[in-house]
């Protein structure tokens, strides 16, 4: 049976929390049933494995604002050896064992110094990083995507999803996300959140005179 989210409060989180756990139970699902090949196949996170992936995920979501920076300190503000490093640590002896760190972190709050919509885009983004890659389509709650792809339409951080929105207009065609200014892109929520995010293959799902500018941003860093 697929894992629920656990229901260790007497009352569930609500808002960007209850949206995040959501889509980290989602996701846990979707995973539970992986072959060891699957594990290893590459995400759209160029560098990292699906597992990969899912251990920065468990990282992301164990990290307090002291914990972070004291990792940052260590690794003497080198931020790729940082995530490296916390990476290492959620891995686990085997997928199984990666999977169940995962698990745990479901309901957690705790996150490193990043708004919590920024979290919600971490969850979204690399819960995409992971499934596309094995084939797998979630129907994501149009109010979630939209609340993220406002958040990155207007902000850089974590990502410079705002740069590369910059001078463009873009139009959800499966809900009410529109905004920004100048040639025309459009497409569901989903594509326009990713492709913001830097994921070049959502391009591919996108409409409008403006996607071409989308495009050659994709490899901003």
């Amino acid at each position: 049976m697929p894992p629920s989210i656990p229901t260790d409060s007497p009352r569930p989180a609500t808002g960007i929390w209850g949206q995040i756990h959501t889509e980290r139970a989602a996701l846990a699902a979707d995973l539970a049933g992986l072959g060891e090949g699957q594990w290893a196949i590459r995400s759209l996170c160029d560098r990292f494995t699906v597992r990969e992936v899912l251990a920065h995920m468990t990282a992301g979501a164990s990290l307090t604002p002291v914990r972070w920076m004291a990792g940052v300190i260590r690794c003497r503000f080198h931020f790729d050896r940082q995530v490296a490093l916390r990476l290492a640590e959620q891995m686990g002896a085997a997928p199984d064992e990666t999977l169940a760190r995962f698990r745990r972190v479901i309901t957690s709050t705790t996150k490193p110094p990043l708004p919590r919509v920024a979290m919600l885009g971490e969850t979204v983004v690399h819960a995409e990083d992971i499934r596309r890659p094995l084939g797998i389509e979630r129907d994501y709650p149009v109010d979630t995507l939209t609340a993220l792809a406002t958040y990155y339409q207007g902000s850089d951080l974590p990502v410079l999803s705002k740069r590369r929105a910059a001078g463009l207009r873009l139009t959800a065609t499966d809900g009410p996300f529109a905004a920004g200014d100048g040639p025309r892109v459009s497409g569901t929520t989903l594509a326009l959140v990713m492709a913001m995010a830097g994921r070049a293959p959502y391009c591919d799902q996108l409409d409008g005179e403006g996607v071409t500018t989308l495009r050659e941003r994709q490899a901003m860093a």
